[in-house]
């Protein structure tokens, strides 16, 4: 269960990506499932030609960034609708991690990653080890938060949610969906560098239904925890990642074969989008809607709360 925790803090960077433009951006990139893979990719054959692995993992971010301003030109510049340039940007990323890797699954036994020190101290598979990804989620959280709450990240908010009205004020709506779209898969190539570090290989197929694990994270995160402040929604996303993931291993303890995850996943987030519906899980949600509205003022700005 340890490591089902560890693995949903690390898929948790790459919902967080898919949180910017699911949630902030409306904009439903499908791009995830290959730059996930590119991310790895270019961490895995860096390491392995002696490049520091967290050298290696900035170079993911970059890298998926690219595969990010790709679909946004395709989209903004090429009036490609968004889901089919997403499409278009993952069918010739699989052909572009291929050459990266030069086969299809690029082993990383024995190389020095960013995990090898807690791996060495036999920490990794600990809640020390979950502690500290953890902080490094709170973290990214920290950053999102930041950044979304500057003049560029609230233009890019009021782009998601009416593109027309913050045209009229001027802003470059392009723009800010290339930004978003480049810093949504700059995380999401970090996330896929770290998970090749952690399993110890980059697999071709590894990033196939990424993109369903990242709305999982968000819908069933910000079902429960609600998205009223942008704080709570990023923080959702994460304790969202790391249900899903824990769902997956009881599921898997319970007897399922692997080869049924993508239908748990999929049921899951079914689940997901009926349960605000129910009336009881509405008083549920209110109640914590209650206690963040009784926080102070003062509380409020300690912790940054956008009101």
């Amino acid at each position: 269960m340890i490591t089902a925790v560890e693995l949903g803090l690390i898929y948790a960077i790459m919902a967080l990506g898919v949180y910017l433009t699911f949630r902030i951006l409306d904009f439903p990139d499908l791009t995830v499932d290959g730059s996930f893979t590119t991310g790895a990719a270019v961490a895995s054959i860096s390491i392995i030609n002696g490049v520091n692995p967290f050298i290696a993992t900035i170079f993911a971010f970059f890298i998926g960034a690219i595969a990010g301003v790709i679909t946004g030109l395709l989209h903004t510049k090429g009036k490609i609708d968004g889901l089919l340039a997403g499409i278009l940007t993952m069918i010739a990323l699989y052909s572009i991690n291929l050459r990266i890797m030069g086969k299809a699954n690029l082993p990383l036994l024995g190389e020095t990653t960013v995990l090898t020190f807690l791996r060495e101290n036999r920490m990794l598979g600990t809640w020390a080890s979950a502690g500290l990804m953890f902080v490094g989620c709170l973290v990214a959280v920290a950053v999102i938060v930041w950044f979304l709450r500057t003049d560029v990240g609230l233009a890019m908010r009021a782009t998601g949610d009416n593109e027309e009205m913050i045209r009229s004020l001027g802003v470059n709506t392009d723009n800010q969906k290339i930004l978003g779209l480049a810093l949504s898969n700059g995380l999401v190539g970090i996330s896929g560098a770290v998970i090749a570090q952690f399993q110890g290989f980059a697999d071709i197929g590894m990033g196939i239904g990424v993109i369903l694990i990242g709305l999982a994270s968000v819908i069933v995160g910000q079902a429960i925890f609600g998205q009223k402040f942008i704080w709570i929604a990023a923080l959702a996303v994460v304790f969202g990642s790391v249900a899903y993931r824990m769902v997956i291993q009881l599921a898997l303890m319970a007897g399922l074969e692997v080869n049924d995850m993508k239908l748990i996943s999929a049921v899951l987030v079914v689940i997901a989008l009926l349960l605000p519906q129910w009336k009881g899980f509405g008083k549920f949600a209110n109640r914590i809607s209650i206690r963040t509205k009784s926080m102070t003022t003062e509380d409020k700005k300690e912790v940054g709360v956008d009101a």
